[in-house]
């Protein structure tokens, strides 16, 4: 709804962070699409399941999803199936697997040196506002520095909790380099901490 004074959008807030808001997470995200006319969702999925489900929701858009990078757990292991990637790009969806940007060296620098790095101070600032608020930014990163986002419309973002997906955002994506562009226009859902 849009007034001479602003736009009200309705925001949800989940009691529990966690994977059961996942369904209604997409819901929401989806009737905003629609309202928007945004085409391009982004939905970060570890195992692939979330993935999936993202494609069966967002049938007819241009689906991104986003995988922890190859070796995020244990060297040389990517957490997403075979399985799980071969229904998801049967899907039409692209899959992105790629260093994370709040991650990587400074990550390699606080383990080693015991010292936190200028992004992951980024990250833990954003997670101010739930573990998927920082994935949400993330992700748009990711996927613009890739180019399988434009920097110049917006797009929808969805992470989660742990597991599954509990926020969705509507952002203008940004490269990692032009950090500061990047905009969180509308918050649809999160958990509310607390």
């Amino acid at each position: 709804m849009s007034s001479s004074s602003g736009i009200q959008v309705v925001v949800t807030y989940f009691e529990k962070p966690g994977k059961e808001n996942t369904q209604r997470t997409f819901d929401l995200a989806k009737r905003r699409a629609e309202e928007l006319g945004i085409k391009t969702i982004l939905v970060a999925s570890t195992s692939g399941k979330t993935g999936i489900k993202a494609c069966e929701t967002f049938r007819g858009y241009d689906v991104v999803v986003v995988t922890h990078s190859t070796g995020f757990k244990e060297p040389n292991y990517q957490e997403l199936t075979d399985e799980n990637r071969t229904v998801i790009e049967a899907a039409g969806a692209k899959i992105l697997t790629c260093q994370h940007t709040f991650g990587g060296v400074g990550r390699a620098v606080r383990k080693k040196l015991g010292t936190y790095e200028l992004e992951e101070l980024v990250a833990y600032t954003l997670r101010l506002f739930g573990e998927g608020m920082k994935v949400v930014v993330e992700i748009a990163l990711m996927a613009a520095d890739a180019g399988l986002v434009r920097t110049d419309e917006p797009a929808i973002a969805i992470a989660g909790t742990g597991k599954g997906a509990d926020t969705a955002v509507v952002l203008k994506p940004a490269n990692a380099q032009a950090f500061f562009d990047l905009q969180v226009l509308e918050i649809m859902c999160k958990p509310r901490l607390g």
